[in-house]
């Protein structure tokens, strides 16, 4: 009887009878890798993770374009904490524009708890993470493509909006906000 100190008589190992709590346990576990796979697939559609958003394609200077033309239309005040930051509170059911570029995001959003809005989200020079935390909603924030999400907050507070993709020297410091208000 060959050991674990001892190698077997015949090297055919493969031809061996295998022991029968070995077969219940490799059943076992091909059962659950099959129930894994398949709970992956299947949570998919029933775990609600997964945000539906569009997607279009657009050039840098005209979603730069539009976020101006939003900020100026919407802009309620300066942020207090840096003054060069405008603060736009846009109607309940409005598009919304956010766009990342060089180590921030602009502008800071102010929005209403239970109302909806369609918020666009693009970068204006390069690859920039959207994370909108502590809620773990997270995007890819290209140049030349504007993602659109559907927002319904549904707790007041402040939300900050961290760079998740490395984009440079000043990456630690490319903060946005959203607020939202009762």
């Amino acid at each position: 009887m060959a050991t674990s100190y001892t190698p077997p008589a015949k090297l055919i190992w493969w031809k061996e009878p295998i022991e029968r709590t070995e077969v219940i346990w490799i059943t076992i576990a091909f059962l659950w890798c099959i129930f894994m796979f398949a709970w992956m697939i299947a949570w998919h559609w029933i775990g609600n993770q997964n945000m539906a958003n569009e997607a279009y394609k657009t050039t840098p200077e005209n979603y730069a374009a539009k976020v101006e033309a939003f900020t100026s239309k919407y802009t309620v005040r300066q942020d207090v904490n840096d003054p060069s930051l405008p603060v736009v509170h846009p109607p309940a059911g409005s598009d919304v524009y956010i766009a990342g570029s060089r180590w921030q995001w602009r502008p800071l959003v102010e929005l209403e708890k239970g109302k909806s809005y369609r918020v666009h989200i693009s970068s204006l020079d390069w690859d920039h993470g959207f994370s909108l935390q502590p809620l773990n909603i997270n995007f890819q924030a290209y140049p030349g493509y504007e993602q659109v999400i559907t927002m319904t907050p549904n707790s007041s507070g402040t939300f900050t909006i961290v760079c998740n993709e490395y984009c440079g020297i000043g990456h630690h410091t490319m903060l946005g906000k959203i607020y939202v208000k009762e």
